[in-house]
């Protein structure tokens, strides 16, 4: 099952101090499937930063039981190595690698005992996602089919959490739909809890709750 999400009196502030999002109180239950919209600049991606970690922030960003705004960088780190699975609006895929490598790229920083796990997931999920199969590279897929890769490199750890930015921006409206359809059925049949940034309302018509940020403040 997904991590609960619980967030109080969070503040992000640029390194010179001026405030780059605030947010009172946030509540998502495990598996919940949270979207993001607001127009480009309002802090979308800062806010998602703020919840896995990247960034520095004041307050309380609580994922189950840990609160990881409370956490040094490090152990940051490996709690999102543990816990989490990113997707990325530009894939940042290895284009020299096959599909089935790149979905699998946890599995070489992962302890010896875990590789099979992650390499049997990855296969599972790309298949799933209808990922061609084979040794060919991701330097000649599609953007649709470079995005199904990295949703699968993002849930072949088995995380709890999947945060996503901009997932279907490159692709084209078929492809789009297609890949929410994927997205929203492994997170709801694995029980992960999804946050993603967006502006495809299509998207952000299948997600339990929608939040809007404008100027750094979250409503809704």
């Amino acid at each position: 099952m997904g991590l609960a999400l619980h967030v109080r009196d969070l503040t992000v502030a640029s390194r010179r101090g001026r405030v780059l999002l605030t947010l009172p109180e946030l509540d998502l239950p495990a598996g919940g499937l949270l979207g993001v919209r607001g127009p480009s600049g309002a802090g979308k991606s800062t806010f998602l930063n703020a919840l896995s970690g990247l960034l520095d922030a004041k307050g309380r960003v609580q994922w189950g039981e840990t609160d990881i705004a409370s956490l040094s960088p490090e152990r940051r780190t490996a709690f999102r190595a543990a816990q989490m699975g990113m997707i990325f609006q530009d894939f940042l895929l290895f284009e020299e690698l096959s599909a089935e490598a790149n979905a699998a790229l946890t599995a070489q920083f992962a302890p010896a005992a875990n590789r099979p796990g992650i390499l049997s997931r990855a296969r599972d999920r790309l298949s799933r996602l209808a990922v061609p199969p084979g040794a060919r590279t991701v330097e000649s897929f599609s953007g649709g089919e470079r995005q199904r890769v990295a949703v699968a490199r993002a849930l072949a750890s088995d995380p709890q959490v999947i945060l996503a930015d901009e997932p279907t921006a490159a692709l084209d409206r078929t492809a789009a739909d297609r890949l929410v359809a994927d997205l929203v059925s492994l997170c709801r049949d694995g029980g992960k809890t999804l946050v993603v940034v967006s502006h495809d309302l299509h998207l952000l018509d299948a997600m339990d709750r929608v939040v809007t940020i404008e100027d750094g403040q979250v409503t809704g």
